[in-house]
């Protein structure tokens, strides 16, 4: 634009200038975003989205859209294991034919004490498999766990009834299950008890037969 005379002194527009909500869409650049320093990590908890909720722009945090991390795992004993076992302390391998997978860091063993790699809401899966031969017997399969890491309770058990059918040996199996908020790997841990006398809990380290799954849901 000419000007007759002199012409006006520049002045920096600033936000008092622009009334409020007249910006509209069609004048955003469609590389606004792609157009800005790419972030390259995963995002912090505290890093903010911006979100339309019910047509108003709101600010979100990461930490309320994050994923929890996932593990999945699997113990099994690789050996029988006559009489009963509180706990199955021993022959703990995690399953390794081929195509078996682990995902996230698995659990670690030891003398059949279980530790979590992370906090979080966990399921734990049992199953015990037994033989035996000789008059009808009464079983139970525990599940037991620590929030102080020594004094251990029963979370969870099943009742197995095994009834002599022949000369042979005769097999069953019970299953139980229990979802445990982890707050402190270092106190919160499982272990399993099986079996009773002359009882023998099936393993082998081909196959799964006796043993332990553990999977994190979620966040605690």
């Amino acid at each position: 634009m000419a000007f007759i005379g002199k012409k006006p002194t520049d002045a920096p527009l600033t936000s008092s200038d622009v009334a409020d909500g007249i910006i509209t869409n069609a004048k955003l650049a469609q590389d606004i975003i792609s157009a800005d320093t790419a972030l390259g990590a995963a995002p912090a908890d505290t890093d903010e989205f911006l979100v339309s909720d019910s047509g108003v722009l709101k600010r979100m945090d990461y930490s309320y859209i994050k994923t929890a991390s996932a593990v999945v795992d699997l113990w099994r004993i690789s050996a029988t294991a006559t009489g009963e076992q509180d706990p199955i302390s021993s022959n703990w391998e995690r399953a390794d034919e081929d195509g078996a997978g682990v995902i996230g860091t698995g659990m670690t063993e030891s003398s059949g004490i279980f530790t979590f790699p992370s906090t979080g809401i966990w399921r734990i899966e049992f199953l015990a498999y037994f033989y035996y031969n000789g008059d009808n017997r009464g079983i139970t399969c525990d599940l037991e766990t620590t929030t102080d890491g020594s004094s251990y309770d029963r979370a969870a058990s099943a009742a197995v009834f095994i009834q002599q059918t022949s000369s042979n040996n005769t097999y069953s199996g019970g299953y139980c299950t229990f979802i445990m908020d982890v707050t402190n790997t270092s106190t919160h841990k499982v272990q399993f008890h099986a079996g009773a006398a002359s009882i023998n809990v099936y393993g082998a380290t081909n196959d799964n037969a006796t043993m332990g799954v553990f999977t994190r849901l979620g966040d605690t």
